[in-house]
This record gives C-alpha cells, structure tokens and sequence, in this order.
C-alpha cells in the first residue's frame, strides 16, 4: 500500500487515487467538529490493490489530525472501523 498516493482534493471534498487512468474516491462532507464519510469508489479495473483501506485509512487519520468526529455512512468504511476497533472509540461519533 506504500506505493499509493492518496491526493486530497478539498475543492470537491474527496480524498483520490489515480491509479492505470482509474479515479477512485473517499467523499465527504464536513459540518463543525465531524467529518461525515459517504462513499467510497473504486472502479473494478483497479480494485484488490488495497485502495479502498487506503482511503479510509488516510481519510481516518486525517480526521484524528484534525481532531473531528467520524460520521460513516459509507458502508466500506462502518466495517472497517467495526474491524478496527481502536479507530471507533477513538474518532466514531455515530
């Protein structure tokens, strides 16, 4: 996973990755202290190369960097925080 760079694009509110002309994205939105996680994509041609945790990952760090509470509606990213409890008592909010 080291080899992916996770580009934050603050003007349409994702986190992406460019990988063989394939965008893949975290979207989200951010309202006072909480970060709301909504979706996670990832087109086929570029899954199974770990981007999705990636995202997630960066996107969770960034929130603990910024000191916001997770929101996840996004289905990819309520499991990994399920898998990862230490993410969940630490940024979950909801």
């Amino acid at each position: 996973m080291s080899d992916i760079e996770i580009i934050h694009n603050k003007q349409n509110m994702r986190f992406e990755v460019l990988k063989d002309n394939h965008l893949a994205e975290l979207t989200y939105r951010l309202k006072d202290d909480e970060i709301y996680l909504m979706h996670t994509g990832v087109p086929k041609p570029i899954g199974n190369y770990g981007i999705a945790r990636a995202l997630t990952e960066h996107a969770l760090k960034y929130a603990l960097k910024k000191g916001l509470k997770v929101i996840a509606y996004c289905p990819y990213v309520r499991a990994y925080m399920k898998r990862h409890p230490d993410w969940r008592t630490t940024l979950f909010a909801g």
